[in-house]
């Protein structure tokens, strides 16, 4: 049987290529460039996303009606996209994620409707430091935009986009910004080898939400960071705004480095939030 099979599957090749048997080392195929072919995984996760674009706030089961398509393939789709950031969901209404915004961040084009690269660049200025901000896309920080340059972090940010938010000042700070339940859910779904980041970050969560500022040392890079929260209007945390430098430049001036960083974040929230610009 299986003789047969491996026979009638040789014929099979043929027929599809009659020359077969002429083409040698010395009569190579020639090939055609192809034109592009779909994927049927690649087109089912665009129209999800288009979908959601083109219709925000729509619900499951208008999703799952849109794509046409089963509900358990949509729910696996959506699971993921959710889990990576593509896609938000607030409410049982899907939006458009984070993630998007992450991406331009290698091209350096991306300006956040609240805090914008004249901002970034104010900020930078007054403390002489690399001033980075992030966004949470499921269940890391990405950086979107960055005024200054520091070496070491900035070339991480673009080789590798996403970051642990229990290894930067940035995520703990929107992780210690976010209602208790949505934080100990995050926190539960840590796999074992994270126990001694979580339990370092539960020792600091306190004083992150007293102070407004979460801070972070590498010592392998010798980098230094501290990090607040921008809210929007219903005082929900939008995007971290992270200081970084060489630790023997942050340290002896932290406590002017975190004046200056929670004046600009008071700022930048009174004005997301329409009130009237602090003085």
């Amino acid at each position: 049987m299986q003789s047969c099979r491996a026979v009638n599957d040789a014929e099979a090749l043929f027929e599809d290529r009659p020359n077969l048997a002429m083409e040698t080392e010395s009569n190579p195929p020639t090939r055609t460039k192809q034109a592009p072919q779909n994927h049927r995984t690649i087109d089912r996760v665009t129209q999800i996303i288009e979908t959601v674009v083109y219709n925000p706030g729509i619900n499951f089961a208008e999703l799952v009606r849109a794509v046409n398509a089963a509900k358990s393939s949509v729910h696996g789709f959506v699971n993921g996209l959710l889990a990576s950031g593509w896609l938000f969901q607030e409410n049982g209404k899907f939006y458009l994620g984070p993630t998007i915004y992450g991406l331009t961040l290698a091209n350096g084009h991306l300006r956040s409707g609240f805090v914008s690269w004249d901002d970034l660049n104010a900020l930078h200025d007054e403390t002489e430091t690399a001033a980075f901000l992030g966004i949470q896309a499921g269940d890391h920080l990405m950086y979107i935009a960055v005024a200054g340059q520091d070496p070491v972090i900035s070339y991480e940010a673009k080789s590798n986009i996403r970051r642990h938010m229990l290894k930067t000042a940035g995520g703990k700070a929107l992780l210690a910004a976010q209602p208790n339940d949505v934080r100990d859910a995050y926190l539960r779904r840590r796999p074992p080898d994270d126990r001694t980041l979580v339990e370092q970050f539960l020792s600091e969560l306190e004083e992150i939400q007293r102070t407004g500022i979460a801070k972070n040392f590498r010592s392998q890079v010798r980098r230094y960071a501290i990090a607040g929260v921008v809210h929007d209007r219903s005082t929900k945390a939008m995007a971290s705004v992270t200081l970084v430098g060489p630790a023997e430049k942050i340290e002896p001036k932290l406590e002017s480095l975190c004046t200056s960083l929670k004046n600009h974040i008071e700022i930048w929230t009174a004005r997301s939030a329409g009130a009237a610009t602090p003085v």
